[in-house]
């Protein structure tokens, strides 16, 4: 019975699992100290976010669970990166924290507005929420491995606050949950919502 819920899971998904799985490893290198090794390892997750979008559209295997999955992995993996930044960095994240909850207190706004209204959290996953994933996670592993690059960190708070706001919108766009909107413009072109 379990090999066959595991032969149900494509390689994209393995690579979610993988952001996952690792989330408790890394949460221990905080709590022991091993900054190197943590960034590292993060470095790896944040690139497994990378290659299993590009393994689910270049082998066509999209799916609703996938993209759950790979939103879960996502989010994870983003908290995982705050309590490592709070334990290595907490000097800049407190110096900055005002700036930082303009930014984090909408995004978990758009969460619960989609779990109350979906059940669950969106897989949008716009060109604007890729854009800002990948700001993130350069901005945080510069951090870790060099200090702080400013015009870096600006530059992802400006696109999160862009990409919540349109997360938002898109969520009373859609009566229904969807996968795989690309932006308010396409949503505005898009027959699912029209339908549902």
């Amino acid at each position: 019975m379990t090999m066959l819920t595991f032969k149900n899971f494509n390689i994209a998904d393995w690579f979610s699992f993988y952001r996952i799985l690792a989330a408790p490893f890394l949460i221990a290198l905080i709590f022991l100290d091993y900054k190197t090794v943590f960034t590292w390892l993060l470095l790896i997750s944040f690139l497994t976010d990378a290659i299993d979008g590009f393994l689910a559209r270049k082998f066509k295997i999209t799916s609703a669970r996938g993209s759950q999955l790979d939103s879960l992995g996502d989010q994870i993996t983003l908290i995982v990166a705050i309590v490592g930044l709070f334990r290595f960095e907490s000097t800049f994240l407190l110096k900055h924290l005002l700036l930082l909850l303009i930014v984090f207190i909408p995004y978990i706004l758009q969460m619960i507005i989609a779990f109350f209204k979906y059940g669950k959290a969106t897989a949008f996953h716009t060109y604007l929420a890729k854009l800002s994933a990948i700001v993130q996670a350069t901005f945080i592993l510069w951090l870790l491995f060099f200090g702080p690059q400013y015009a870096l960190f600006y530059i992802m708070l400006i696109i999160g606050v862009l990409e919540t706001i349109e997360e938002i919108t898109l969520i009373f766009m859609y009566p229904q949950w969807v996968e795989g909107v690309k932006g308010i413009y396409w949503a505005l072109k898009d027959k699912r919502r029209l339908h549902n």
